[in-house]
C-alpha cells in the first residue's frame, strides 16, 4: 500500500513555564490543593497539557510547564497568552515569572 501525505503546514509547539508563590499555603497538602485546582481549570478550559515540573517539596512555591501543539501560531500565541493573563488576575496564588517559547518543526 502506498500512502502520500499532503504537505500540511507547519507544526509548532508553544510552551509556557511559570513560577507561581501560594502565600497562604502553610503545608505541602494546602499547596498540592491549590495546584490540582489550578490544573483542573486549566485542562477544563484550554486545549494544553500541564504539569508541576519544580519545586515540588517547597509549601509556597511551584513551577509550571504548559504546552500546546498547533499549526498557527496566532492562536497558540493567544491561547499562552490568555492563560498568562488567568494568572496573574488570580488569588490563590501570585504570578511571579513565566516564560513563553515556540518551537517549530518544519513537515
Amino acid at each position: 500500500m502506498n500512502l502520500e501525505f499532503c504537505k500540511s503546514d507547519d507544526t509548532m509547539v508553544g510552551l509556557l513555564s511559570v513560577r507561581l508563590v501560594i502565600r497562604n499555603a502553610r503545608t505541602l497538602k494546602e499547596k498540592r490543593r491549590v495546584i490540582k485546582s489550578l490544573k483542573d481549570r486549566v485542562k477544563n478550559n484550554f486545549n494544553v497539557s500541564i504539569s508541576e515540573t519544580g519545586v515540588l517539596d517547597h509549601c509556597q512555591y511551584s513551577s509550571l510547564g504548559i504546552a500546546m501543539v498547533g499549526n498557527d501560531k496566532q492562536y497558540v500565541n493567544s491561547t499562552l497568552s490568555n492563560l498568562v493573563n488567568m494568572f496573574r488576575c488570580a488569588t490563590s496564588f501570585e504570578l511571579v515569572g513565566y516564560n513563553l517559547e515556540f518551537i517549530y518543526s518544519e513537515s
